[in-house]
This record gives C-alpha cells, structure tokens and sequence, in this order.
C-alpha cells in the first residue's frame, strides 16, 4: 500500500509547511536514511548500541511520538506508526551518545516533519540517532581534527 503526504497529515492531525507537495508518495526505506537533523540507521550496523534487557517499551501512537525538537523551539519530528506495530525505547546504551531511541516495527513506520515531509521506515529494527560533522579540514580515524559538532536543522 503506497502512502501519500495527505495520507500522513490527514490520519495523524500533523501539519508540514506549504512548500512541500502533499500528494507525492512517501517512500519507505530498509536501509540507512536520513531527515534534516535525524539519522535512522538499520541496527545491525550499530552494534555497540546495546537495548537493556529490561528496557522500557512505548507503543508509538498513530498520533505519533516526538522524537525532537530542534533547541531554538523549531519543528519537531515526530514518529507515527499504525496501532500497534511499533515501539520505542529510550532505555539503551549507545557508546557514541548519539542515538535518541531504538524502534521495532512489524509494518512501516513514518517520520514527519514540517519541512522535511514524511520518510517511510520499513519493518525491522533501527536506532535513530542525532546526525555530527567534523569542523575541521581533516580526519584522522574516526576523529576529526577541529572538533565535532551535532548538525542541527
């Protein structure tokens, strides 16, 4: 089943801004996707992101959960999934100290964003993280020289 912008917007009460065309289709993903500031990443390519055993699972609601909001008060995003299918979990350990959350879903999953749209997430698992970038000219490993900040949209 192919889901549209309007189909997002109109069963979850969230908006997005003028700009964007409503009736294109939202793709969903299996792999690495990013969105503005977000990163979703498949799992099994964060393993030293580790879920506790006794981590604490939300439902995501189809009203959707928000995941972030840029630090000026800007647009959120936000995670909307149909009842049932998806969960979150704030309860992990993620040696990098970038990831928000880890998600399970059993059917796609969407993240909106007033901006940016809708992007698809499809069944499996994922830990969404804050996106970096190096400041400086130059890389060593997986250090950057001049600092690394968080990207922010």
């Amino acid at each position: 089943m192919t889901v549209t912008l309007a189909d997002l917007t109109a069963r979850t009460g969230l908006d997005v801004l003028d700009h964007l065309e409503r009736e294109v289709t939202v793709p969903v993903i299996d792999g690495l996707q990013a969105q503005g500031d977000l990163i979703v990443i498949p799992r099994a390519l964060v393993p030293e992101v580790t879920v506790r055993d006794t981590a604490d699972w939300r439902r995501v609601p189809p009203s959707g959960l928000e995941l972030l909001r840029s630090a000026s008060g800007g647009n959120p995003h936000t995670l909307v999934a149909d009842a049932g299918t998806c969960r979150w979990t704030t309860d992990f350990w993620d040696v990098e100290r970038l990831a928000l959350g880890v998600l399970q879903t059993s059917a796609p999953a969407y993240l909106v964003h007033p901006e940016h749209g809708g992007t698809g997430i499809a069944p499996g698992a994922y830990v969404v993280r804050r996106q970096r970038e190096g400041s400086g000219p130059s890389r060593r490993g997986s250090t950057f020289l001049g600092g690394v900040r968080l990207v922010v949209d």
